[in-house]
């Protein structure tokens, strides 16, 4: 499965061949179609392995007894390593929209509660107080778009190593919900936008008042 989502990253759904998939395995066309009975087949169960993994390594945090901001910190570096190291961007990035609409609707119902496991940690720190007041929604768009972009440019042999990638993402992101970040961040020469609200103060923008007139 990480070589057809390999093939189909870099050629495309429509554009990738069964040749091609089992060529990338050393597998004959028909060695490929004894475990898979077409390609569709093959995407589908990509996707579904995927969220598999994810939505077990987020049930496994949440049933922590840690702080809510260290769960959350946990939940992003896993993520980041699946994505990089285990499904690389399987999850959220290939073409969900080339299957057909019963296994569309299956995928995308376990993708709902994937999400809906990582809103509950979001609102389970605003509820406390830890985390800024929010839209968990938006909110995990917002992550889940930052962590969904990394399989596009990491290389396993750049500087930046998974571990680092990960903790970097981690501690920005969850920096960014920290209430107590959001506070310390506004300022009369920072405005209240609400695009503000999640940046951490380091990379808000401030903006000068203009003077009043005499």
């Amino acid at each position: 499965m990480r070589s057809a989502a390999s093939v189909f990253r870099r050629r495309g759904y429509h554009g990738a061949s069964v040749e091609e998939i089992a060529g990338a395995l050393n597998m004959t066309k028909g060695n490929l179609y004894y475990y898979f009975k077409n390609k569709e087949e093959i995407l589908f169960m990509c996707h579904d392995y995927a969220l598999d993994v994810i939505q077990e390594h987020l049930a496994n945090i949440d049933k922590n007894k840690q702080p809510v901001e260290q769960k959350v910190h946990a939940v992003i570096r896993g993520f980041v390593h699946l994505f990089t190291d285990v499904l690389h961007g399987t999850a959220w990035t290939l073409e969900l929209e080339a299957l057909s609409p019963v296994l569309f609707k299956k995928i995308v119902a376990k993708r709902d509660r994937v999400d809906r496991g990582f809103r509950r940690l979001l609102r389970e720190g605003m509820d406390s107080g830890v985390f800024a007041p929010g839209d968990p929604k938006l909110l995990t768009f917002a992550i889940m778009g930052a962590i969904n972009w990394i399989p596009l440019w990491f290389k396993p042999t750049g500087a930046a190593k998974a571990d680092d990638v990960a903790k970097v993402f981690a501690d920005y992101l969850v920096n960014g919900l920290l209430a107590a970040n959001v506070q310390l961040g506004r300022s009369e020469d920072t405005p209240s936008a609400p695009w503000l609200i999640g940046l951490p103060a380091a990379v808000r923008p401030v903006v000068r008042r203009a003077p009043q007139p005499k």
